[in-house]
């Protein structure tokens, strides 16, 4: 080997090991990486940021912008209201969410579908009596399975559909062309979901109660009677009874006194420090009906929590979150930025030390209270998802229609090949812009913006793999073992390996690492390279083992109750069945 080979060999590797062990971001280590590739000369210094510009990260940005201005508009909301008039059968309710959510990500961001189905599997869950558990999994891989079906459902077909045009010289991928296999494969995923799949998942308490998830029961959390409060020499019983619904006052703190499970008859003082157990949603009802405060809030005003500028949040803490290790305290969460933490559940149990305190991982969810735009603009910051909990937030009727109108047209135009996918859909997000399905503010906020750094930074290093040599090397070797067995054992082996990498790394990154490489393996087997750049894409849409492979399988993990090691039972004969499938619908297409 070269001595090119050996450095870029040894810099994707640390990339990777990087990815894997999760300390910094995937958007810092791919630039880190990309910097260090230009420095020792990989990547010529003018072409350095030129994967910015490229058409995959451009349709990226808009795919996200339009799905934020369908979900505006009230589409999925209004599919979601219609399914939670269903009946009692488990069943039922199952097929009719996996088949929504499915059908849902083959046309808008699967992050963002997901989201807005998982109150509704939750209110179905409470309403049957089941565990969230059941029904949680099935719509994570529903969601990854219906990606992969168009050209705008997952950015590994954007990816390698861009790749395809550049390296091959062809045109891109259309927007129906993922449809043969990726439809196949995905009828074939849910209905073993469906039938036996589910059957594999353990079932977890996903809560300590039936108001789990976005109700999350018994958060303990401390208030103070001002001294011209209206509760002033009233009792614990009338305060219990301000509102409706189970909240109890389980101490009260005087001075240097303290009334333990107090008595109903107990009468508050001036100053006295109040410890309730409440719902969340119960509790913001006590803060709005009251002139009660929370305790250690020197950022905000009683006047601020007493109007509508105040919110309680429920967000989750994703794969690439800036929390991982670190706790409220140290993040300063109340000095800092005026918010306040409530609560942390993990694994679907609410952890009962002190939040504050409490170190911070993947899957965990945070109940925050502050000002809702603060809150919102530092989960986006922090690599965090808020869940969308109380009540869904329907768009405007009026807009339902026209929504739906201009992004059929988009995927119109893109299918029939008059104008590319990324001119189709910046088209469309511009419009709803002026049309005020979303503002300015939610255009850049529903950007992911660690993905596109990602891709920015990494497509450079994927041409590094290429222009290096190193590619050609590595297919080579692989050669040396595909001239021996079967070309569909090929295609299985390309498409298992993307698989793999996109259990462990994000999907994204594993497309560009394998695409290159496909490509010298069908040069050299002299067949066409759409077969394998194909099996990449499907491998890369599957990661099915593990709750860090994809943000899907991310969020539902504290709502689901779910632990590291449950995904792999439903996830692994889904993906011996993907293989299977996938193998042979690739070679019956584009062979």
């Amino acid at each position: 080997m070269q001595t090119e080979h050996y450095m870029i060999f040894s810099l994707i590797t640390l990339m990777l090991v990087f990815f894997i062990w999760g300390k910094w971001r995937y958007d810092v280590v791919a630039m880190a990486t990309l910097l260090i590739a230009s420095f020792v000369g990989l990547v010529p210094i003018d072409n350095a940021f030129e994967g910015f510009s490229n058409p995959a990260v451009i349709t990226v940005a808009a795919v996200l912008v339009v799905s934020k201005g369908l979900t505006n508009a009230g589409v999925v909301d209004f599919i979601a209201k219609h399914l939670l008039k269903t009946g009692d059968n488990t069943m039922v309710q199952m097929t009719l969410l996996v088949l929504t959510v499915t059908i849902g990500s083959a046309f808008m961001n699967n992050i963002g579908a997901l989201a807005l189905m998982m109150p509704v599997a939750l209110k179905l869950s409470r309403k049957n009596n089941k565990s969230p558990s059941i029904f949680l999994m099935p719509l994570a891989f529903g969601s990854l399975l219906g990606g992969m079906m168009t050209l705008i459902g997952t950015p590994p077909n954007i990816i390698i559909s861009m790749y395809r045009a550049e390296s091959t010289g062809s045109s891109a991928f259309g927007m129906f062309d993922f449809l043969p296999v990726g439809g196949g494969v995905a009828l074939a995923g849910v209905l073993f979901i469906l039938l036996l799949g589910w059957r594999l998942i353990p079932k977890r308490t996903g809560g300590k109660s039936a108001e789990d998830l976005f109700e999350i029961k018994d958060y303990i959390t401390e208030v103070l009677v001002p001294e011209d409060s209206q509760y002033i020499e009233k009792t614990v019983s009338e305060l219990e009874s301000t509102i409706e619904g189970d909240l109890k006052v389980v101490a009260v703190y005087r001075n240097d006194k303290t009334f333990a499970a107090p008595s109903l008859s107990l009468k508050f003082k001036s100053n006295d420090s109040v410890v309730i157990e409440s719902a969340a949603q119960e509790f913001q009802e006590l803060l709005a009906a009251t002139d009660l405060v929370l305790a250690e809030t020197s950022k905000l005003s009683q006047a601020d929590i007493s109007s509508d500028e105040i919110e309680i949040i429920e967000t989750v803490v994703m794969t690439n979150s800036f929390l991982i290790g670190r706790s409220a305290r140290s993040m300063k969460f109340r000095s800092r930025y005026g918010i306040n933490i409530l609560g942390v559940a993990r694994e679907g149990v609410r952890i009962k030390n002190t939040p504050d305190t409490i170190s911070f991982r993947i899957g965990d969810i945070l109940l925050l209270q502050g000002n809702p735009d603060t809150i919102n603009d530092l989960i986006s910051q922090w690599g965090c998802l808020p869940l969308a909990g109380r009540g869904l937030t329907l768009g405007k009727t009026k807009k339902l229609l026209p929504g739906i109108g201009m992004f059929a047209a988009a995927i119109a135009l893109t299918a029939f090949g008059i104008i590319p996918v990324q001119i189709a859909f910046i088209s469309v997000a511009v419009l709803m812009v002026v049309g005020k399905f979303l503002s300015l503010r939610e255009v850049y906020e529903s950007i992911d913006w660690s993905i596109i750094i990602l891709l920015g930074a990494i497509i450079p290093v994927s041409k590094a793999l290429e222009t290096t040599g190193g590619a050609q090397l590595i297919a080579q070797n692989i050669l040396g073992i595909a001239d021996k067995i079967p070309l569909w054992a090929s295609i299985a082996v390309v498409l298992t390996v993307s698989m793999t990498l996109s259990d462990i790394v994000n999907n994204a990154a594993a497309v560009l690492i394998m695409a290159p490489i496909a490509v010298e393996i069908a040069s050299g087997l002299s067949v066409s390279p759409d077969s394998f750049l194909m099996s990449v894409a499907i491998g890369a849409s599957c990661s099915f083992l593990t709750p860090i492979g994809h943000q899907s399988n991310t969020l539902i993990m504290g709502p689901g109750g779910y632990k590291f090691g449950d995904y792999w039972k439903m996830g692994l004969p889904l993906e011996i069945i993907v293989v299977c499938v996938a193998t042979p619908l690739i070679m019956l297409t584009w062979l």
